[in-house]
């Protein structure tokens, strides 16, 4: 780069020959007294070192000579300017480069160096050459640092020291030797050649950019030092960095073409720094539309808040993905869980809200609820400290009442809760390193569409996905291993979740999930789930068992389809209720659908099921449910059956029952065949006008005997003589005390064996 060149610019000035008027005895600006015409100063002709030449008598301790003429002063360029001086006669003196530095305005900058290195004459006719480097840049060997405030110079010579003797001067030279800063042959710029301090103090944000722009499509290099930026910047070049930046917290910073980890990892010296700086722009700017990684492994020394370090973003919602590496925690105390204990008023009537919150301040958003009456996965999602009240992600079931709860603030690698709603944000092949330090992700209070693809979530400490409000919807986990960190406990010691959510619509498909307390808690409806793999047995011999998936909404329009279900249950609850006992102004428990599943257990007790219905207040019943094409394995030990009602707290209205269709399943180690239409066999070996069963004990969740598909013979029907009788019974349902009996009236004694389809609901 030569702007002598390029830019068509003469920065000589004229020879002195040409006249002396356009030479200022002062300071070089327009209207200052010249050297044409004065006494002690005059032009030679013919010196026979110098040819045509300036000589001067000096009179003053600083006899000054300055062109007037504006040499520009661009950033990224730097000038030699240098001239040849000599001692004719009298007191010698010294000669040095010097020269005033002006802005746009025209008026004097102040406060800069604008003179250069002072040489002595020792001799008569002794010629000294003086120079001095002037440019934007601080950079070394550059006499005169000017920074970006100068737009032009005027410079010259200054003599220096005793008065009476004379000299004389060649024409100044000035030269444009940028090259020897920036080499010619390498495509990139330094910031420090516009300006750039990089004392960590001065704002480098114009520098920055000038760079950006005279580069050209080539790179910019910040070198060593401490850049401090204030105000947003955007760099449109590719840029590199050996020293580092900072910046205020809401100042975003955008590396357009170099928009990944690595880049910002170096450009703020600190990985946990510039992850965060990286997120901020990659949800500030619609440029960019994914983060990558490139391989890297991020490690953390506290979570990734997106309040905290994009105090600015509300909410985003185009598409973004963060990509391509891992993020690990690093062990300390920024990881610790908060916990807290606050008395605290709970009314049905208004189901999502705690009141008369004593130490509501200290409580975080995100901060799982813990106590009577609270169900699972029970978040805070927001507060009104003077109100002195919390919102919940989900109602309480526990009725009225001022009680002491507890609050438990999990810390998460990315941590979106302090943001009012993120939608499309997705995870594309990353490692969530969470090492029994940290959990996962925890989601905004609101939004849509977040994916998790491909994703690897290693031993959460507490929780992998936690919703603290409707940040779920439509929430997409694909393809993606979780790893439990309680994989060495027994089942029952286990603490830790795979994923809740609380809005509708989510699809989980094709996971697996190892060993967690509960693999997911779902409340809303609409979800798919699908292909998944969740075990969650141990090795402790006959070991207890629990809820795998738990479906806390008791109308759930949800598929369970294609998955291997692992020493796990299926728990349908209404845990999530204001209103737990049933009211025929709700749907009960139906809409869900359960096929094409392998169900396995091993080195269990036998009263462990699959699939159980657990109503945290009466009245409630089965409503539409089916349980088709599914096997169902037991190993190393039989179980009674496949299915059953938990009355810990009240139990199901049998007489409800409608739509339940149990079929077509394959059952192996289970001493219970559970169908609905149900066949069983009667037989009566002597002549009898009533035919009663024995309890029917293979209808879902044991249920009463409510209705008869169809009774067809399968042997003779005889009278007591002997005499074949073709005749049809009447039915009488709901026989017995637990009414999971029927009885088959005849016309007369009869006696053979009949085959009954019972059913326990009736079809509406």
């Amino acid at each position: 780069m030569n702007i002598a060149i390029t830019n068509g610019l003469l920065l000589t000035p004229s020879a002195f020959r040409a006249g002396l008027g356009v030479w200022s005895r002062t300071d070089g600006t327009s209207g200052s007294p010249t050297w044409d015409k004065v006494d002690n100063a005059s032009l030679v002709p013919a010196d026979q070192d110098f040819g045509s030449c300036f000589e001067v008598t000096k009179q003053q301790t600083t006899t000054s000579l300055r062109f007037m003429g504006e040499t520009p002063m661009i950033p990224g360029v730097y000038l030699r300017v240098s001239a040849r001086v000599k001692a004719v006669a009298g007191a010698l003196a010294s000669a040095r480069i010097a020269g005033w530095a002006g802005n746009g305005s025209r008026s004097h900058v102040t406060g800069l160096v604008e003179v250069g290195p002072t040489t002595a004459m020792r001799s008569y006719g002794e010629i000294i050459e003086i120079s001095a480097i002037v440019g934007v840049g601080s950079r070394q060997g550059v006499d005169m640092s000017w920074g970006t405030a100068p737009v032009f110079g005027h410079f010259g010579v200054d003599l220096v020291g005793a008065n009476g003797g004379v000299f004389r001067v060649e024409s100044l030279k000035i030269d444009d030797i940028t090259a020897a800063f920036v080499p010619s042959l390498l495509d990139w710029v330094d910031v420090r050649d516009f300006g750039a301090v990089g004392d960590g103090k001065t704002n480098d944000r114009a520098a920055f950019l000038a760079a950006d722009q005279a580069s050209e499509g080539g790179w910019v290099v910040v070198p060593d030092g401490d850049f401090y930026i204030s105000g947003d910047l955007s760099i449109n070049s590719p840029i590199r960095f050996k020293g580092r930046i900072s910046t205020p917290a809401n100042t975003r910073v955008a590396f357009l073409k170099s928009f990944d980890f690595p880049t910002y990892a170096d450009a703020f010296d600190d990985e946990t720094l510039g992850m965060q700086k990286a997120i901020q722009a990659l949800l500030g700017y619609t440029d960019h539309q994914s983060l990558d990684l490139c391989g890297r492994r991020v490690d953390l020394d506290a979570p990734l808040m997106l309040d905290q370090f994009a105090p600015d973003l509300d909410g985003f919602s185009n598409r973004r993905v963060i990509r391509n590496g891992g993020v690990q925690a690093k062990a300390g105390s920024a990881w610790d869980t908060g916990r807290w204990t606050s008395v605290a008023t709970y009314k049905s009537t208004n189901p999502m809200v705690l009141t008369s919150v004593a130490n509501v301040a200290q409580i975080e958003v995100g901060s799982r609820v813990i106590g009577s009456g609270v169900g699972r996965e029970v978040y805070v999602n927001a507060k009104n400290v003077s109100a002195g009240t919390l919102t919940l992600s989900q109602p309480l079931y526990g009725g009225a009442a001022t009680r002491t709860y507890s609050f438990e603030r999990y810390r998460y690698l990315f941590d979106f809760s302090g943001v009012r709603q993120l939608d499309r944000l997705n995870f594309v092949d990353i490692d969530f390193g969470c090492e029994g330090i940290a959990s996962g992700i925890m989601l905004p209070p609101k939004g849509e569409m977040i994916q998790i693809k491909d994703c690897y979530f290693t031993r959460p400490k507490d929780r992998g996905i936690t919703s603290i409000g409707r940040g779920c919807q439509d929430m997409l986990v694909d393809n993606c291993q979780f790893l439990s960190n309680d994989m060495e406990l027994p089942a029952q010691q286990r603490t830790t979740v795979g994923i809740n959510v609380n809005a509708n619509d989510s699809k989980i498909r094709n996971n697996r999930f190892v060993r967690f307390a509960h693999f997911m808690v779902a409340n809303g409806g609409g979800h798919i789930i699908f292909g998944n793999h969740w075990f969650q047995g141990d090795g402790s011999g006959e070991g207890l068992r629990y809820a795998g998936l738990v479906l806390t909404q008791p109308n759930v329009q949800t598929t369970v389809t294609g998955n291997y279900i692992d020493n796990a249950s299926i728990e349908w609850t209404n845990e999530h209720s204001a209103y737990p006992v049933f009211s025929n102004s709700e749907f009960s428990f139906g809409g869900l659908t359960v096929t094409g599943n392998t169900f396995l257990c091993s080195n269990t007790v036998a009263w462990f099921t699959w699939i159980t219905v657990k109503p945290y207040g009466s009245g409630h019943f089965v409503q539409g449910l089916n349980v088709v094409g599914n096997v169902f394995k037991a190993l190393y030990g039989n179980i009674d059956r496949i299915d059953r009602v938990d009355t810990s707290i009240a139990d199901l209205n049998y007489n409800s029952m409608r739509n339940l269709q149990f079929q077509a399943n394959t059952f192996n180690g289970i001493n219970t065949y559970v169908a609905n239409p149900l066949m069983i066999q009667v037989t009566q070996n002597n002549p009898g006008a009533n035919w009663t069963t024995d309890n029917i004990t293979g209808l879902p969740f044991q249920g009463w005997a409510k209705s008869v598909e169809s009774v067809v013979t399968e042997t003779t029907l005889q009278t007591s003589n002997g005499t074949r009788v073709d005749a049809s019974p009447t039915v009488q349902f709901e026989v017995g005390s637990a009414r999971r009996q029927i009885r088959l009236s005849w016309s007369q004694p009869l006696k053979g064996r009949v085959s009954v389809f019972v059913r326990m609901d009736r079809p509406q």
